[in-house]
């Protein structure tokens, strides 16, 4: 069966392509996870206004890909240490995160989570919560990378390569 998590990683473009290469992630959807607007837009979430953040729902098989190494394979991809910021996107819609719906998954991620932070010395940003909302991205925004191959990307081609290997 199935699971999914939520994951929030600065601009929804490139953590959605991330995840797309990963062997065993079966779904990504971008939207706006864990904000007080229901049904924001782009647009209004664009503004920082609505308490969202720029999250990729992962749909995987944990048979094919364990939970621990989905996260571990995220956090590649961030800065854990850079608050309301990733590269060059700046603002709360742009926080890290990491949204379960499962408090059973808790565990698992607590076990990477904890890694990462030692591995920094110090208190990662990164939230750690359940998810409370998600509403999908327009249209536009789903796959984005793949339908605009020279879009903008947070996530180097190298990291790419990674991910289709994992």
């Amino acid at each position: 069966m199935n699971r999914e998590i939520y994951l929030a990683g600065g601009c929804f473009w490139g953590t959605e392509h991330f995840m797309k290469q990963i062997r065993g992630v079966v779904f990504t959807e971008t939207g706006f996870a864990n904000g007080h607007t229901e049904n924001p837009t782009y647009k209004e979430v664009y503004t920082d206004a609505t308490g969202h953040a720029e999250t990729v729902r992962v749909e995987y098989d944990p048979a094919a890909v364990p939970l621990q190494k989905l996260l571990r394979l995220y956090f590649l991809t961030i800065d854990p240490l850079s608050l309301n910021r990733q590269a060059h996107d700046i603002g709360t819609r742009y926080r890290t995160g990491i949204y379960y719906t499962d408090p059973a998954d808790l565990p698992a991620i607590r076990e990477v989570y904890d890694e990462e932070a030692a591995k920094c010395g110090q208190p990662l940003v990164v939230e750690l919560e359940p998810l409370r909302c998600f509403y999908p991205a327009e249209d536009y925004h789903q796959d984005y990378l793949e339908n605009n191959p020279e879009g903008y990307c947070h996530i180097s081609p190298a990291l790419m390569k990674i991910a289709r290997e994992a």
